[in-house]
């Protein structure tokens, strides 16, 4: 977060002002969510503008882009209270803050949905005391939270994690290495997925709080990526911890994963929503202000059929999106064929709308510090990771099988 233009490009508060905000009359939506969606949209508007994230600078916006969203009581829906009631996340509050914050800059959505991702095993999982030791500190922005889950050799493919961590008196010790880990560098904690093997594969894990300052745990790399975001490499060499480290019971870290990604998943197609909806606005304006052959671009068919085809594609990611999020408030169970519907279909189709707006900009589009081109590199990540599109379809087509009617005789 910086002071500063937001890039070429429309001017973000007349981009946004062109965004059709109608969706949320959809029945998804109570009032207190049309609410939140214009207490944030006018917040962004007055805090949110991007000179351009680089590997040099990215970490300290991405502290600022925390403390500002603390100071502001947005990272309220993403942190779960201190008690056991207040262990329930409003999916469509996260899908609509990820939304609003992916449209204004990626890195703000990176920094609120991380300290969601990152303390939701404790949201959802975690012991009166944990939840009292780390949740109001993440919620308040005092603490940066992490999820380490994926190694080099496991990362869709949980059940192949290799990290162990072996009893050792009333604790573990924890030896390992997590890989394209989202804040690591940055973050005060870790929830760490490893292997205690009470069962073979995935049965056989169980997830960790370990605190950065945590004697063995050691960054090691931090990876650059198209797109700047605290990324990197963590190891754990006998890395001692506590009972009290322990998140729910030995054994059950593939369900606290997969119950945390049920949540977080369909907020990856919001976040996707997000940049898609900015590329289109971003298209809108720019069609309407070129003059191309002595008229403006937006009266040229074949921009037309482009600016239409990107509209139906957004409109049709909302609802999928909002239907994953509205399931998940209303029937407060696993909505895993419906999250994989919205993740791979957000986010594939969001790619396609950032590439027809890059191609709508022509040879601006290609331009670095254009935001078509920015928009262009953060959706790539997203369609890989919280589960590549492959994996969503794989999941999909099980949900389907799993409900079909046997073949007949």
């Amino acid at each position: 977060m910086a002071d500063g233009p937001s890039g070429i490009g429309g001017a973000l508060a007349d981009v946004i002002g062109a965004f059709d905000r109608s969706f949320t009359t959809w029945p998804f939506f109570d009032e207190r969510h049309r609410r939140f969606a214009r207490e944030l949209g006018a917040w962004v508007l007055r805090h949110v503008v991007v000179v351009g994230h680089t590997e040099a600078s990215v970490d300290s916006a991405a502290r600022a882009y925390v403390r500002a969203l603390a100071e502001g009581g947005w990272l309220a829906p993403a942190v779960a209270g201190e008690t056991a009631e207040d262990a329930v996340l409003d999916v469509r509050s996260l899908c609509l803050a990820r939304e609003t914050l992916a449209a204004a800059d990626g890195l703000a959505d990176f920094a609120f949905a991380m300290q969601g991702l990152g303390s939701g095993p404790i949201s959802l999982f975690g012991t009166p005391a944990q939840r009292r030791a780390y949740l109001p500190a993440v919620r308040a922005g005092r603490k940066i939270a992490a999820f380490a889950l994926s190694e080099a050799a496991a990362g869709s493919d949980v059940a192949a994690i290799a990290t162990m961590a072996r009893r050792e008196g009333d604790g573990f010790v924890l030896d390992g290495e997590k890989t394209w880990i989202s804040n690591a560098g940055i973050a005060d904690f870790y929830v760490v997925f490893a292997r205690t093997g009470e069962a073979p594969g995935a049965r056989g894990l169980s997830a960790f709080l370990v605190d950065a300052g945590q004697p063995g745990c050691t960054v090691t790399q931090r990876l650059p990526v198209i797109a700047p975001h605290p990324l990197g490499t963590v190891r754990f060499t006998s890395c001692r911890v506590g009972p009290d480290a322990l998140i729910g019971q030995p054994g059950e870290g593939f369900k606290i994963a997969m119950a945390t990604l049920d949540v977080f998943r369909a907020t990856v197609g919001a976040a996707a929503l997000g940049f898609a909806r900015r590329a289109l606005a971003e298209a809108v304006v720019h069609a309407r202000s070129r003059v191309v052959f002595g008229k403006p671009l937006a009266d040229q068919p074949v921009i037309q059929a482009k600016l239409a085809d990107m509209a139906t594609g957004v409109d049709a990611a909302a609802l999928l999106v909002y239907r994953a999020a509205w399931t998940k408030d209303s029937a407060k169970g696993r909505i895993s064929r419906e999250a994989a519907m919205a993740k791979l279909f957000a986010t594939e189709t969001a790619q396609g709308v950032i590439d027809e707006a890059v191609q709508i900009f022509g040879g601006h589009g290609v331009v670095s510090g254009n935001v078509v081109e920015r928009l262009y590199r953060e959706i790539r990540a997203l369609r890989i990771y919280e589960g590549a599109s492959e994996i969503q379809r794989l999941i999909i087509a099980g949900q389907v099988l799993a409900g079909a009617a046997p073949p007949a005789p």
